[in-house]
């Protein structure tokens, strides 16, 4: 569905989101395959400990929320490589929260980082892939943007939000020859996922996550979903009725 990535030592990166968890392992992985990496977040101190030691590497740290932040890194980019060939967006965050604990202000900043700060990057990111005549856009959703899940009233939205807008993406950009990828990880053991109060099936590791993105990224595949072993039941489970969805996953979660 995408044109396969395999050749990394041709390929010009830009990971948000690299500070941490998946961004940091996919952009640890890259580098040692030899792509040139840009990686950004807010935190530089931790975005030069993972560059440390990369010819390859470029540090571009700012808020993803500030766009002008992120149009200012973007030219500073695109003047130092010449063009971008894979952009990945994998910054977010996570608070667990139940119907009874929402919160306004959480709301709002948690759309601000999981879906808005994406869109616009969306929209500063595609004329200039368009310009170059090819490119990839890499959107790291979650298996909770599937359907409604306990303690995810706020994070299983903003990711289903997400997951429709890469879906219209790639309808309207893989005829103009571009590639867009959407990435649904399971568990993964980051910063973000220690907030979790509960057993959480079919963990893996953030290297484990990058691995599977790299295999995603090489079969060309629109979808990147992983470990499939927990995926492809989620998936299953999308094709339920709700008078059997909810006293399921009710059963499954123990609210």
């Amino acid at each position: 569905m995408n044109k396969p990535i395999r050749d990394w030592a041709a390929q010009r990166v830009w990971i948000i989101g690299a500070s941490s968890g998946i961004g940091a392992a996919l952009a640890q992985a890259l580098l040692q395959r030899g792509a040139r990496v840009a990686l950004s977040a807010r935190r530089t101190a931790a975005l030069q400990a993972i560059a440390a030691g990369y010819r390859e590497a470029r540090v571009l740290a700012f808020d993803f929320t500030d766009d002008d932040a992120f149009g200012r890194a973007q030219d500073e980019l695109c003047a130092a490589w010449g063009g971008i060939d894979l952009i990945v967006l994998s910054a977010g965050t996570y608070a667990p929260m139940r119907a009874w604990q929402l919160d306004a202000k959480g709301i709002v900043r948690l759309l601000d980082i999981n879906l808005l700060a994406p869109m616009a990057a969306a929209a500063r990111l595609i004329p200039q892939l368009l310009k170059q005549g090819g490119g990839a856009l890499a959107l790291v959703a979650s298996v909770a943007g599937y359907r409604g899940l306990p303690k995810a009233a706020a994070y299983g939205p903003s990711k289903a939000a997400l997951i429709n807008f890469a879906e219209t993406l790639y309808l309207d950009l893989a005829p103009r020859g571009l590639s867009v990828f959407l990435i649904n990880p399971g568990f993964v053991a980051t910063p973000m996922t220690a907030a979790n109060d509960f057993a959480m099936p079919a963990l893996i590791s953030p290297q484990q996550a990058a691995a599977g993105i790299i295999a995603g990224f090489a079969r060309g595949s629109f979808e990147i979903h992983f470990p499939r072993r927990f995926t492809n039941w989620l998936k299953l489970l999308r094709l339920l009725p709700y008078r059997l969805y909810f006293p399921l996953v009710r059963r499954v979660t123990k609210p």
